[in-house]
């Protein structure tokens, strides 16, 4: 019986093709402003790391002033200063951790076709590599030994790689970078991060580090922070060392702890900490730690922005009311039909039948639009992703959302199509056979 409903629906469309485009066209305006919105707030706000997002936690220590916190809601700074860091992974309390800081260097190529250019990246200990899983596509991490003993290593980003090397495998090759070199110990596969969640402190959607160092290194060669720097005080005196004894925050810092058990044993050695730093006359505010895990620090850090969350609200308002305007199209198209629908009721159709009949045209509406809806919320991606350069990674249609497009139509369409179908079944059928 459906395929014969079906088949009265595609014949009634085809009857009325103006009046069929412009609810098509309406339900698949809206369906492209709501998900092309809803898309951007899923990717935004969907678990970067699912299989481990609930072990890696962000280490927060609160050594802000005592006259005023570090924001205004009493949460602490979102970075560490170097002493407490350097202090934190020499205990080695956590299952793994990386303390970490961005670095911009200048890189000289051997390769006399490639111009010296501009390079961002990352400072961080071996541990980073298997807390937050990139592949490799040729050699792999460094060692915890090389941390120690201040190597000079680098590992290569994809991109990084294909400029330098031409994509060939570069492990035991040298890279100079601002007159030092450094021996490549492993080449990363492309690593298509939505956005940078192990950064959030400057930007969920900055480029992707190009070199990754050891920190120990970088600290050795006396290399500062290109990211954030926060100092309540100024350092005392002036230099490096200064610099690296003050109470600036300009370190994060991550662990990866295995079970509940072993959060709540690290919270309790950070509090431990902060304790024998109080007596030292640092951390003069209260006992503020923090161990939020990734889906936690995402929500703290706003990586999905309000702008975003109201553009989406709007977005689906404008579908509400290109339902309402197909309401009325649907009301205006069955009114007309009032003598065929009292025709079929003498002759036996029940009301059941004949609303199903109609519910079923409406999801063929519903079909065209959410077609018509996918291919226009594609475009709007594209626009995105022309207009905004921080939503690259994130302006992409995957199957889940594909799937929600075209279930949102159907819906849509049978929503809107209840009311002008309970009207049509209530046509009367002794009235229409006497006109």
């Amino acid at each position: 019986m459906f395929s014969y409903y079906l088949q009265l629906g595609l014949r009634s469309l085809r009857r009325n093709p103006i009046l069929t485009a412009l609810m098509v066209v309406g339900i698949g305006l809206g369906i492209a402003a709501s998900m092309t919105t809803l898309t951007v707030l899923h990717l935004m706000g969907s678990d970067p790391i699912p299989s481990k997002s609930d072990r890696l936690h962000y280490v927060q220590l609160d050594n802000w002033s005592a006259d005023q916190p570090y924001y205004e809601d009493g949460r602490p700074p979102d970075q560490v200063t170097y002493r407490d860091a350097v202090a934190l992974m020499e205990a080695g309390k956590a299952d793994r951790q990386a303390a970490m800081f961005k670095l911009s260097m200048p890189i000289q190529p051997e390769n006399p076709d490639v111009k010296p250019f501009q390079s961002l990246g990352r400072v961080t200990y071996a541990d980073f590599f298997a807390m937050f899983e990139p592949r490799f596509r040729y050699g792999g991490p460094w060692s915890r030994e090389q941390d120690q003993g201040h190597a000079r290593v680098v590992v290569l980003s994809h991109a990084t790689n294909e400029k330098l090397f031409g994509g060939q495998d570069s492990v035991g090759r040298s890279v100079r970078m601002d007159g030092t070199d450094y021996r490549v110990v492993g080449v990363l596969d492309e690593w298509n991060l939505r956005f940078k969640y192990y950064d959030l402190t400057n930007g969920a959607f900055t480029d992707e580090d190009e070199f990754f160092m050891p920190f120990t290194t970088a600290i050795d060669l006396q290399r500062r922070s290109t990211g954030n720097n926060s100092c309540w005080r100024s350092p005392e005196g002036e230099g490096w060392q200064s610099y690296i004894d003050s109470d600036c925050v300009w370190i994060q810092m991550w662990v990866e702890l295995e079970s509940p058990a072993r959060l709540a044993e690290y919270h309790g050695f950070l509090d431990r900490y902060v304790g024998e730093q109080k007596k030292l006359g640092r951390f003069p505010r209260p006992l503020n730690n923090r161990l939020p895990d990734v889906k936690e620090w995402m929500q703290d850090q706003r990586v999905v922005s309000r702008d975003v969350e109201v553009q989406t609200g709007l977005a689906f308002a404008f579908l509400i009311v290109c339902l309402v305007n197909t309401i009325g199209l649907l009301l205006a198209k069955f009114t007309r039909k009032a003598g065929e629908i009292g025709l079929r009721r003498a002759l036996g159709a029940s009301r059941r039948e004949v609303f199903t009949q109609f519910l079923v045209e409406s999801g063929v509406v519903g079909l065209a639009g959410g077609a018509l809806g996918l291919v226009l919320t594609g475009l709007g991606l594209l626009a995105v992703r022309a207009l905004y350069e921080r939503y690259q990674t994130v302006a992409s249609l995957d199957w889940t959302m594909v799937m929600m497009t075209i279930v949102l139509a159907i819906v849509s369409a049978l929503l809107a199509g209840l009311y002008p179908t309970w009207r049509a079944c209530r046509v009367q059928p002794a009235a229409q056979l006497k006109m």
